[in-house]
């Protein structure tokens, strides 16, 4: 099967100018400026699909048993369908870009890196509006012009997500793919982790580790997202035909400035499911502790720690990556190139770490860090901690990572024209080129929107149009007759002849 997937991202959010503002009312001024520029593209979020308290385990802790329906004018729940298929909105007190469905790793790794130019364009649209004396929220002054990190932790003890998702199989046993990504996900933060100052949950201990989310996690599996985490998340909200699919709904990861951190974090991942689902056996690299080696594996910057299996063994996180390549498998070029990068980072790293400086965050984020402590900077100088979080900068005129990408002292793998064109451009091989194109089209018509279904205005009334299956709704499938309709009531009638499902 095709490994549909996506990202979900939320963003650092502060106002130098007003450190004082509430992140929440700022996150509402983004999405809302945002959706300023596109007209007609904020909409109500439609909850009729959201179960994110039903446990693949086999239990539900039902927050409410009937849909909610918020005001979409309320602060905090700010929400918009972009036009290329993504959702932009308020998730607690951060803004989120949740990417839309796409087929590949290298996608997925584009359309996340357009998420960072949405960002970037509300806060240009932001300092604009503040430069006027201007508000886009109704009661409320205009909004400081923002800085907005890429990073995962706020300094305070305080972490918030980047996840990833993936669909795979409802036929597939869920504890042996449990048991199967532990190993790998404790592991791969040697090539993902973003790098982070400070050791522990607060940085209380001075020092630098690879990964920024490790020290929040207690649990190998867990429902929850925000207190407990599990290594292996356990949500059962598959986005789509909840009767052949599942969601690997995956927290375990950080964001990424680097691309090729990135496409790997989806490569990877997506060809260790497609061996387990294959059949694959990883039994034999199971743990003792996973939970106390995520946090060992992240704070060894020298990369030598040994892991202990359940076995007796003992494994450096790069022999246990090693073996997970071993028995993988392409099936496309895309994989291929996967398994060939995935293959020479780890060699590189096996030699010096700071070898994959131009490829990797943590190790791009330590070399500028260590020349200061050559120097004679103290790791728990503010200046070390400045670098970090000027690292993840989104904006390009102010980030260490998009310097560094600059000076050709980091490599790329995308255009600046690829990803500018994804954060406009839905992907044609998945239902979120319905979704984008619909509301890039009729936006003022979109009533309501989520990842399953369009609300639409229509002069015969509402109409609900179901959207399930992640594979349809394709550009090949619908395009001609979204681009030739006039208006949503065209659009309808042209669906029904198509024999599309609509409620």
């Amino acid at each position: 099967m095709t490994r549909y997937m996506g990202t979900e991202t939320e963003y650092g959010i502060a106002t130098p100018d007003a450190p004082g503002l509430s992140p929440i009312i700022t996150s509402t001024h983004a999405v809302v400026a945002y959706a300023a520029m596109h007209t007609g593209a904020r909409s109500r979020w439609d909850y009729a699909e959201e179960s994110p308290l039903k446990d693949s385990r086999g239990f539900d802790l039902r927050r409410y048993r009937t849909v909610p329906v918020v005001d979409s004018d309320a602060v905090g729940v700010a929400n918009v369908v972009t036009t290329n298929g993504a959702r932009f909105y308020v998730d607690h007190a951060h803004p989120e870009y949740s990417s839309p469905e796409v087929s590949n790793a290298y996608d997925a790794m584009v359309y996340d890196a357009a998420g960072d130019l949405i960002l970037n364009q509300a806060a240009a649209e932001i300092r604009g509006l503040y430069e006027h004396n201007l508000s886009v929220l109704k009661h409320h002054d205009p909004c400081p012009p923002l800085k907005i990190y890429k990073n995962n932790v706020d300094g305070k003890g305080a972490s918030y997500g980047a996840h990833e998702n993936y669909q795979y199989s409802r036929q597939t046993d869920f504890d042996l793919l449990t048991q199967a990504l532990i190993p790998f996900f404790v592991t791969r933060n040697i090539i993902i982790g973003a790098g982070r100052v400070g050791i522990g949950a607060e940085g209380e201990q001075p020092g630098f580790q690879i990964s920024q989310r490790a020290d929040y996690f207690f649990q190998e599996v867990s429902l929850e997202t925000t207190l407990n985490r599990g290594i292996v998340n356990t949500r059962d909200e598959p986005h789509a035909d909840a009767d052949h699919f599942r969601r690997l709904h995956t927290i375990v990861g950080d964001a990424n400035m680097s691309q090729t951190a990135n496409f790997l974090k989806f490569g990877m991942t997506k060809l260790v499911i497609d061996a387990i689902e294959a059949g694959g056996d990883f039994s034999d690299l199971r743990l003792r502790n996973p939970v106390a080696e995520i946090k060992n594996v992240s704070h060894d910057l020298t990369l030598s720690h040994r892991l202990e299996l359940v076995d007796g063994r003992e494994l450096t996180a790069l022999e246990i990556l090693a073996l997970y390549r071993e028995r993988v498998s392409a099936l496309d070029d895309v994989d291929q190139r996967v398994v060939e990068l995935w293959g020479q980072v780890l060699e590189l790293l096996a030699t010096d770490p700071l070898s994959t400086s131009h490829l990797l965050d943590w190790t791009a984020k330590w070399s500028l860090i260590s020349g200061y402590l050559k120097r004679g900077v103290d790791i728990s100088d503010a200046k070390i901690r400045l670098i970090d979080l000027q690292y993840t900068d989104i904006d390009p005129a102010r980030s260490l990572y998009h310097a560094l990408v600059g000076k050709g002292r980091m490599s790329t793998l995308a255009s600046a024209d690829e990803i500018a064109a994804a954060a406009i451009t839905p992907p044609a091989d998945s239902r979120a080129w319905f979704r984008g194109r619909v509301s890039a089209r009729f936006g003022e018509d979109v009533i309501a929107a989520s990842w399953q279904a369009l609300l639409l205005k229509t002069t015969q009334g509402s109409v609900r149009l179901a959207i399930n299956d992640v594979d349809g709704f394709t550009k090949a499938q619908v395009g001609e007759l979204v681009e030739r309709v006039e208006n949503t009531d065209e659009l309808v009638a042209g669906l029904a002849k198509l024999g599309l499902c609509s409620d």
